[in-house]
């Protein structure tokens, strides 16, 4: 069922991405220089999807990347967390060792199997 909905959905976003493609197969050019538009200084000749295309993958490793950075007190917690219970269960381990009810006690049987 899952995978149906994942071609119901993905395919015609492939189609329309291929079709966006296609349709904007005209070359423009990237100028990275603001004072030259006659020979710009950083200047790169490409297909206009290849440039929306690197755009949007930029855009989604910064959105990743700050949201990496929002979850880190998230991972802090965790990491604290899990320090936090394997000192307890040393402690546990260590208080189950030492315990007294656990320990064998003498037992001194009597004649008769009277104690």
């Amino acid at each position: 069922m899952r995978r149906f909905f994942r071609w119901l959905v993905g395919l015609p976003v492939a189609v329309l991405v291929i079709a966006f493609a296609v349709a904007n197969r005209r070359w423009v050019t990237l100028s990275l220089d603001p004072f030259s538009q006659d020979a710009p200084f950083a200047a790169i000749d490409m297909p206009l999807w290849l440039l929306l295309f690197i755009g949007g993958f930029i855009g989604l490793l910064v959105g990743w990347f700050g949201s990496w950075l929002a979850q880190g007190k998230w991972r802090k917690a965790a990491r604290e967390s899990r320090s936090e219970v394997a000192q307890l269960q040393q402690e546990l381990a260590d208080l189950r060792r030492n315990d007294p009810r656990e320990q064998p006690r003498d037992v001194t049987v009597f004649p008769g199997g009277l104690m």
